[in-house]
């Protein structure tokens, strides 16, 4: 009896097991890769054997770990975020998870098919044509031919190379080749869908045009892998993100909160520029220094809601005999513009004043330039003059991790009838 009421038990937790993870779309368990340096790729037999039976031994060989002790579940329908710095281990990830690369360590789960679009050159053959190989792919993601040519119209007008569907791929440009690539991946159906920075490669209508389609994807239930340093791209589009920092995993929260931590990472530069250079002879004005203030006119790189922010530009003017403008770009923490002000300049010193609630909860920099309007651009800096606004003593008091926006809507409200 004692037997038989430890076999229900153990066939009841493998069935609960099963049923916590029918949802789950990747598992990665204990994953790291490892990579050896230094070590002399011989190019034939006779190099490889004299290599054997020489003295000469590699000292300078050694070990990098690209990834280490990775784990995480990624959920059916999720679309996560991948982001870090260069080096941090994110495309290496992307490599084992689309079964490229090998891992040195752990094991890897995938339920579905999947779809990489990792690099350009990635998945096609270039000496087949557009059309040969959209069908190349849709085999190999198990697809019928039949299922392939109902998709292939959509496919081409996404791309938009129909007058080189019937051309080898190799002769594609780099932008056209992303164009088709990321058709095939996104239109015929992966369960999972992985996406490396690519995208990168697209003009902005098209990037622009793929996140549409990939929120689309997503909405169909389908999980979405994608690393960019695009953060206002990963911040649009994910739910959840993964932070990588040394090939190890940092942060695997809400897209929100992974964002936040990494853009804590970042070194920041100072709440002020000063210039380190003298005008050129055929130069008439320049930044000579930009702060960021605050009311009493102090340094300052921490404001809240309720604080006027003071933006002070000073500038080294030989002459002003043409008429210039200066234009200034206030940027979030992802490098997306929030706003911006121009103005002439006809003094050697001007100040932009940010009204009280207008700024939300956040960190900021500045892009600025002098300029003659509609002609040419004299002199342009960005990422510079760092700072943060918080929400303490705000009556616009924010909370949790839920993104907001940038700046706070300073709108009427039309009154209608009371409530009765």
């Amino acid at each position: 009896m004692r037997i038989l009421h430890s076999i229900i038990l153990r066939n009841l937790s493998n069935f609960e097991a099963r049923i916590m993870n029918a949802n789950i779309a990747i598992s990665v368990e204990g994953l790291s890769k490892r990579f050896l340096l230094g070590r002399k790729k011989e190019s034939s037999l006779a190099a490889n054997v004299v290599s054997v039976f020489s003295k000469k031994q590699i000292q300078d060989e050694t070990e990098h770990w690209a990834l280490r002790d990775i784990n995480f579940k990624i959920e059916q329908g999720d679309v996560v975020g991948i982001v870090g710095k260069n080096g941090a281990g994110k495309s290496t990830l992307l490599k084992i998870l689309s079964q490229i690369t090998r891992p040195t360590n752990g094991r890897i789960e995938i339920h579905g098919r999947v779809a990489s679009l990792l690099e350009v050159g990635t998945g096609f053959h270039p000496e087949l044509t557009g059309r040969e190989n959209i069908y190349l792919n849709g085999t190999i993601l198990g697809m019928t031919r039949k299922e392939v040519r109902n998709k292939f119209e959509e496919i081409v007008s996404f791309s938009g190379v129909e007058k080189f569907i019937d051309t080898p791929v190799k002769h594609y440009s780099s932008g056209m080749y992303v164009r088709l690539a990321f058709a095939v991946a996104a239109h015929l159906e992966p369960e999972i869908l992985i996406i490396d920075e690519v995208l990168a490669v697209g003009d902005s209508e098209f990037q622009e045009k793929c996140l549409g389609k990939m929120r689309d994807v997503s909405s169909e239930g389908r999980t979405i892998l994608f690393v960019s340093h695009n953060l206002a791209a990963v911040q649009a589009l994910c739910r959840n993100g993964i932070l990588l920092e040394n090939g190890r995993l940092k942060e695997f929260n809400s897209v929100t909160h992974v964002l936040d931590v990494y853009s804590n990472l970042k070194k920041y530069s100072s709440n002020q520029y000063v210039s380190s250079r003298t005008l050129r002879e055929d130069q008439d004005l320049g930044f000579a220094q930009i702060r960021v203030l605050n009311k009493n006119n102090d340094l300052c790189s921490e404001f809240t809601c309720n604080d006027e922010i003071l933006i002070e530009f000073t500038f080294d003017i030989s002459s002003l005999s043409r008429k210039y403008n200066v234009f200034v770009i206030v940027k979030d923490k992802y490098g997306s513009p929030v706003f911006s002000a121009e103005r002439g300049i006809d003094r050697s010193r001007l100040t932009l004043c940010i009204k009280q609630k207008f700024l939300t909860r956040g960190r900021y920099s500045l892009q600025t330039f002098i300029h003659i309007p509609t002609v040419f651009q004299l002199e342009a800096l960005d990422d510079i003059c760092h700072f943060s606004v918080s929400d303490v003593s705000s009556s616009f008091a924010i909370h949790g991790d839920y993104n907001y926006g940038n700046v706070f809507g300073l709108c009427e409200w039309i009154e209608g009838e009371f409530l009765r």
